[in-house]
């Protein structure tokens, strides 16, 4: 009987430091989210880095891929892969510089390969994860506590995602997505501004001069 009633106040008070651990995970995201969204837009330059122990790519083995996002609200405006992303918060306009073409579409990227788009960064933790609190660790003289989400979805072709956070700030320092094949993607913010003044246009999308241009639109 002794043992019995030992072995259930383990796993009660094992179930209750989880819980304590999800919750306060959950928190510190919140707060990121409140801190991050209440700017009238943001800044970030990033770099990106791929890697797959499975099939022999390391971290390093290519130079990173850099990338520039403005945020506000549901809009925003990403350089990225040699393209530009132009979301209006209605419709999303892909531009191809290399093929000089445009796609137009409805709505933003879809979510549904499980990937992290630039409109829900900051609101993407708040449905389908499990929260775990990870390290803390001092990176470039810096204090980073780790958070881990577990997508609820096993079939979900992302099978973790770790952000790291400044203590500090509150900003998000680093977003490190595993997918299901084994590879490794890590977005690392190199450079972060909020609350600049931009052009009110600068969210739209001119299709007058990109027909001067020559680009085909679809």
């Amino acid at each position: 009987m002794k043992k019995i009633t030992i072995l259930f106040f383990s796993i009660f008070l094992t179930t209750v430091t989880i819980s304590q651990n999800s919750e306060k995970a959950k928190s510190l995201l919140d707060k990121v989210s409140t801190k991050m969204s209440a700017y009238e837009n943001m800044s970030i330059e990033f770099s990106q880095t791929l890697s797959n122990q499975d099939v022999g790519i390391m971290e390093g083995d290519e130079p990173p891929i850099r990338g520039q996002i403005s945020l506000q609200g549901q809009k925003y405006s990403l350089n990225y892969l040699g393209n530009k992303f132009i979301f209006n918060g209605k419709k999303l306009y892909v531009i191809n510089n290399d093929e000089k073409e445009i796609t137009i579409t409805d709505g933003d990227m879809s979510g549904d390969d499980g990937f992290i788009y630039p409109s829900k960064l900051l609101t993407f933790y708040k449905e389908g994860y499990i929260f775990e609190m990870g390290d803390l660790k001092k990176l470039k003289g810096r204090q980073i506590q780790f958070v881990t989400l577990t997508p609820i979805d096993s079939n979900s072709d992302i099978t973790k995602v770790e952000l790291a956070i400044d203590a500090k700030t509150l900003h998000i320092y680093k977003l490190i997505q595993t997918g299901s094949n084994g590879s490794k993607t890590t977005f690392t913010i190199s450079n972060f501004k909020s609350n600049q003044t931009l052009p009110s246009d600068y969210f739209s999308f001119d299709e007058e001069k990109y027909k001067k241009l020559k680009f085909t639109i679809d």
